[in-house]
């Protein structure tokens, strides 16, 4: 006989498991519970970068993010040209906050590659303009979505 606590008992000869499966389902199951009891990250960003006024003018671009010294500190090369993107959470960034320019809230795929900022991304991105385009100049935007993403360290 197998006794489960002293809740139920389990006669060997009747039993369609072997005692190994039903121990590890035992220790196993109290495990899935914590795992389950884990809070999971919140999908819906503080500050929204794809809005209605400025959805039009969103558009796919292959490219990489790398970490700089200066302001902002993320920015995006636009593969294939010689445009660098300020990188910046959405509408309504305030630009001299040290934690939007060193700290921009981005897609939860892209944060969670970019662990360090020693490294850089290579990907797909989603980008939404924050304000017009001006020659010479790094143009405001903030990444809604990334695909493809490829790191490098």
């Amino acid at each position: 006989m197998f006794h489960l606590g002293t809740y139920m008992s389990i006669p060997m000869e009747n039993n369609p498991l072997p005692s190994r499966t039903i121990l590890a389902l035992v220790m196993f199951a109290p495990g899935c519970l914590l795992v389950s009891a884990i809070p999971q990250r919140d999908s819906k960003r503080k500050i929204e970068c794809k809005i209605p006024s400025n959805a039009a003018t969103c558009y796919w671009a292959h490219g990489r993010l790398s970490f700089y010294n200066g302001t902002p500190s993320y920015r995006l090369w636009k593969i294939g040209t010689h445009r660098i993107l300020a990188i910046h959470s959405g509408r309504g960034f305030k630009a001299d906050d040290d934690k939007e320019n060193e700290d921009p809230e981005m897609p939860y795929n892209v944060d969670h590659a970019f662990k360090t900022p020693s490294g850089q991304i290579y990907a797909d991105f989603e980008i939404c303009p924050l304000e017009p385009e001006v020659a010479g100049h790094m143009q405001d935007v903030c990444i809604e979505s990334a695909k493809n993403i490829v790191v490098e360290r």
